[in-house]
């Protein structure tokens, strides 16, 4: 049965993981036979609260997908005329992605008044729901936001505990994120190489996306500098946007005395890059300190570049220590330590099995099937 929904997120002309994800939701719901609009911000964040150097992409407009500019985060008069808009059009289904309680406000408005209409229905997608950098009022404002969905669909387990301290009424449903498979198709070694004039003579991995505190690039780069690594002819690909804290990293990277073996791309990686980068690595590396789930490892399965992750949040849930990368605790020798192993022991070709056979569990009409449980109350499965 087909139905009428909208997508209340981030997208075009909006840059980032969310963004892109939701804009990849829409496609597979509109597979799937539904009538799908996004409705996206005018104003997302105030200055104070993006350290990056701008919320736009370059990017052109995703194809087939119709996209309004319409909420503004912190003019409560445009929750109102949103939230009454949306109550006209008197959607099927509205759903919603929640990652900071700053958004709470903005978005618990909206949506009371659209499902005052008596028909829609709504559905939380929660990216995070206790953000990884705290602020005051950050339970309230999640609270508030809370009250106004009838259900959540988490993309980790630990997120899905998080929505119980909120709510214990409203159903909670898991489902990885799914690969993102919207930034073309893989490319080989030679190729990505060639295209970012690297050494053919090095082995290379990659750190990939916003360079914020909670990722633990610092203790990938003290991993680096780990006298076990000394001998392998290595180097570490750094593929993002400094969010702050870019002193902190640039001093350590002197301290340690890495600047030769890292190649650094301090800029947000347009969306037509993004394959050079991962076509290049031989092993993804995400040592974060905390974390929900993480769209890097779907674009590592998407690509298929076998995967280092810390034993953090969901992470684990994704990435099976010893099948298609490693699991390890968030300590710069851990990670030194796996960064070894994979390349004296050669593990690339088993990882890579491993990974290709796993990529299957994360497609996006999984999560279609979880959204349309949801909406028709069927128990999960």
């Amino acid at each position: 049965m087909k139905q009428n929904i909208i997508i209340l997120s981030p997208a075009h002309p909006l840059r980032g993981g969310i963004a892109s994800s939701s804009e990849r939701l829409a496609i597979a719901l509109q597979q799937a036979g539904d009538e799908v609009e996004i409705i996206s911000f005018s104003l997302q964040y105030p200055g104070f609260l993006f350290p990056g150097k701008t919320q736009y992409t370059d990017d052109p407009a995703p194809e087939g997908l119709k996209i309004h500019t319409l909420i503004n985060s912190v003019n409560p008069f445009n929750w109102l005329k949103t939230g009454l808009r949306l109550k006209s059009m008197q959607p099927d289904l509205i759903i919603v992605r929640f990652w900071m309680p700053f958004m709470g406000p903005a978005l618990g408005t909206i949506l009371r008044l659209a499902k005052s209409n008596g028909k829609t229905k709504v559905i939380a997608l929660a990216d995070n729901i206790i953000p990884h950098e705290k602020r005051p009022g950050d339970y309230l404002l999640t609270k508030y936001f809370c009250g106004s969905v009838d259900s959540f669909l988490v993309m980790s387990k630990s997120v899905g505990e998080d929505v119980w301290k909120f709510t214990t009424e409203k159903p909670v449903v898991f489902s990885p994120h799914p690969i993102y498979d919207n930034y073309g198709a893989l490319v080989d070694r030679q190729t990505a190489l060639q295209h970012l004039g690297l050494d053919t003579a090095y082995r290379y991995l990659l750190f990939f996306g916003f360079i914020r505190d909670y990722k633990g690039l610092d203790l990938l780069l003290e991993a680096m500098a780990d006298d076990s690594l000394e001998h392998l002819p290595i180097r570490l690909i750094v593929a993002g946007e400094y969010y702050g804290n870019q002193e902190k990293y640039e001093s350590l990277i002197a301290k340690l005395g890495l600047s030769q073996k890292l190649i650094l791309h301090n800029s947000f990686i347009p969306h037509e890059e993004v394959k050079y980068f991962f076509g290049a690595a031989d092993l993804v590396v995400q040592p974060y300190k905390t974390a929900t789930q993480s769209g890097i490892t779907q674009l590592a399965y998407h690509f298929e570049v076998p995967m280092l992750v810390t034993n953090v949040g969901g992470l684990p849930e994704i990435v099976a220590d010893g099948e298609m990368g490693y699991v390890v605790e968030p300590d710069s020798r851990e990670v030194a330590k796996a960064i070894l192993d994979f390349y004296d022991n050669n593990r690339y070709l088993t990882f890579l099995d491993g990974v290709r056979q796993n990529k299957k569990r994360f497609d996006w009409e999984r999560m279609v099937e979880k959204i349309k449980g949801l909406f028709f109350g069927r128990a999960p499965s």
